[in-house]
């Protein structure tokens, strides 16, 4: 696998170990040592995006939220990089929509392993898929939109690909470490109420329609499902 991945840390010896590994790995890298050089370089439009949550000036987070927040770049895959302590910090940045979480220290097989896995599934959602209806939500695949009734839902990617896969499999209950593994993908390391947050979000929004308003069911003793509506 290839591509070009921007490496955003201020400690130059993380940049040089990640940048070592990507390029055996056969990855082009650039780099940047603050959040304002990468939100700069990444309007190049890397493949992917390492970020590190504590940066100098602008951090991680206001990072990931501009990038999520503007069109341009809000597709591009970003993998954080933590601390130990920083917990809060996890649970923010995959709500702004970051893809997935390692924390330091880190392996390096590890981290490019992660990587390979998020190019892949940002790789498979990007494929054209046509439309879905079920009741009044609507999905445009191709355009990686969600409707509910005539209004857009404005959904995080991995809101949107946590409905997406509940909707597609309608009635079909999944367990949290299921849902971490297929939306989250490769052996998740994450804490399981990660999943437990996004539902929560993904029902305040589908609250908005009666119809749908308790269409994903917490399933006891399981997780939960798409009911059918």
């Amino acid at each position: 696998m290839s591509g070009k991945i921007l490496i955003v840390d201020d400690e130059a010896h993380i940049r040089e170990l990640v940048r070592f590994n990507l390029q055996k790995a056969g990855f082009t890298v650039a780099e940047a040592d603050n959040g304002q050089t990468a939100i700069r370089l990444a309007k190049e439009i890397p493949d992917l995006v390492i970020l590190d949550l504590m940066l100098p000036g602008v951090d991680g987070l206001e990072v990931c939220r501009t990038l999520k927040g503007t069109r341009e770049t809000s597709g591009i895959p970003i993998i954080m990089l933590t601390a130990k302590d920083e917990e809060f910090d996890k649970v923010v940045g995959l709500e702004l929509g970051a893809d997935d979480y390692l924390t330091k220290p880190f392996s390096p097989r590890e981290l490019v392993a992660r990587i390979k896995a998020v190019l892949r599934r940002s790789q498979r959602a990007a494929l054209p898929e046509g439309e879905l209806t079920v009741g009044s939500l609507r999905f445009n695949f191709n355009r990686y939109e969600a409707f509910l009734g005539k209004e857009k839902l404005e959904l995080t990617p991995k809101e949107y690909e946590l409905l997406k896969l509940l909707v597609t499999s309608q009635g079909r209950a999944f367990s949290r470490e299921q849902l971490l593994e297929k939306v989250w993908g490769y052996e998740y390391f994450g804490d399981t109420r990660t999943v437990d947050v996004h539902i929560r979000h993904l029902r305040a929004k589908l609250g908005q329609e009666p119809e749908t308003a308790d269409a994903i069911e917490t399933v006891r003793g399981i997780g939960y499902r798409f009911r059918d509506i």
